[in-house]
């Protein structure tokens, strides 16, 4: 049997709003989510702004006991589900429980509490570390914890590949309902690693924006002065449904996902293979498991990272998919204002996909304001875009030569 897969809600915690109705808005507005790191002291760090999530209070949700035991990432996953739960109106029993999933991606896992036991065993020895430390920060964690808070009881796991990780997620969810192995999945991914040594680390590997002068215009995909990504946290969950299943429950999906592509670039641990050709063969690959034309499709989120390579190649591999028709396609790039949400960040802008395809309309790419040469396609520099969205894609790209491309269309 092979099923059609429709997106039936979301979930969304970011640096621009603790719902995804408050962040569609902010991202409409342009509104950056990006200022000086509050967490930890900054001196002596070149990078000193990221993209946090304000305003959250874990205890609050989950209660002191709770919370304490939970990594950051695996408590915005909790938030983002819960949301996406309650927008879905699923009810999880014992009749469904064995054909629900969950599958949420982490690129780094619990590096906060990693980080905070490694000094309490330096500053008090090992007697002293805390019992929860292993289970604490694990990538799957996020994913196993969810599973026993909403009781769902199908596959759970946990995809690793650096920063397309919940792209991916997302890709195999929706071939697990394809295939018929279940009926619901909650599928996305949560990342929170706004930490001293997560900062130093990707700023060693001169990833980072060092704009510290000009926090909200430091991430400036396809900008002719960009200088790096900016470092972000957050989590996003979309709930993926058979169609049967949607329609016997009498709601009406907000987008379906009908290709999934991935490949390797086999070339270089952190820079992506030159002129993007691995990039364009999983575009091709999503297109074609899609069944459709590439005319067809209309929008691109990107994965548009503000770096000089990734965007430099990302374009080339845009126009060697497309042609010519690249130049009619909108553009536009999420991480403009939320950052780098790094193994999130192919969770999020599916979402973002979905709820673009849903309002007709797609927000703008932040900071766009002295176009690179060769970034010369259309990313919606100037404002939101209303738009009738055929089909979309959406483009997750990881250190270690991973890409992945999702499509999505308007569900009819």
């Amino acid at each position: 049997m092979i099923n059609r897969v429709v997106v039936t809600s979301v979930g969304i915690i970011s640096p621009i709003g603790l719902t995804s109705e408050i962040t569609w808005s902010n991202l409409i507005k342009g509104k950056s989510g990006i200022s000086q790191i509050t967490t930890f002291d900054t001196r002596n760090f070149e990078t000193t702004i990221a993209a946090e999530v304000k305003n959250f209070d874990p205890i609050e949700c989950f209660g002191k006991k709770e919370a304490r035991r939970m990594d950051r990432f695996v408590q915005l996953a909790g938030v983002a589900t819960l949301e996406a739960i309650e927008n879905s109106g699923i009810k999880i029993n014992p009749n469904n429980q064995n054909r629900i999933s969950v599958m949420i991606a982490s690129g780094i896992g619990g590096i906060i509490t990693l980080s905070e036991q490694n000094q309490v065993l330096f500053e008090k020895g090992p007697s002293r570390i805390s019992p929860f430390l292993v289970p604490m920060m694990l990538p799957d964690m996020a994913s196993g914890q969810i599973s026993m808070m909403i009781g769902a009881k199908g596959p759970n796991y946990s995809v690793v590949s650096a920063c397309a990780s919940s792209g991916d997620t997302i890709g195999l969810a929706y071939e697990a309902i394809k295939r018929d192995d279940v009926d619901v999945v909650f599928a996305g991914g949560s990342e929170a690693a706004i930490c001293p040594i997560g900062v130093a680390g990707f700023s060693a590997c001169k990833a980072l924006s060092k704009s510290n002068d000009k926090p909200e215009s430091a991430s400036r995909p396809f900008d002719l002065n960009r200088d790096g990504f900016v470092l972000g946290e957050g989590s996003a969950i979309l709930v993926l449904e058979k169609l049967e299943n949607a329609i016997n429950r009498g709601v009406k999906p907000i987008a379906e996902i009908v290709g999934y592509g991935a490949s390797a670039d086999a070339h270089h641990i952190t820079q992506p293979a030159p002129g993007g050709e691995g990039g364009a063969r999983a575009m091709n690959k999503a297109i074609n498991g899609a069944s459709i034309s590439k005319d067809e499709i209309n929008y691109i989120n990107a994965h548009g990272t503000s770096t000089p390579l990734n965007d430099k190649f990302e374009t080339m591999a845009m126009k060697s998919v497309f042609g010519d028709q690249a130049y009619n396609i909108s553009i536009n790039s999420t991480k403009s204002m939320v950052g780098h949400l790094l193994g999130a960040s192919g969770a999020i802008e599916a979402a973002v996909t979905s709820l673009s395809i849903k309002n007709s309309m797609i927000h703008p790419t932040a900071n766009l304001e002295n176009s690179d040469p060769e970034c010369d396609l259309d990313y919606t520099p100037s404002g939101f875009k209303n738009l009738d969205i055929n089909y979309a894609m959406s483009n997750s790209f990881g250190f270690g030569g991973h890409n992945t491309s999702l499509i999505f269309k308007k569900f009819e």
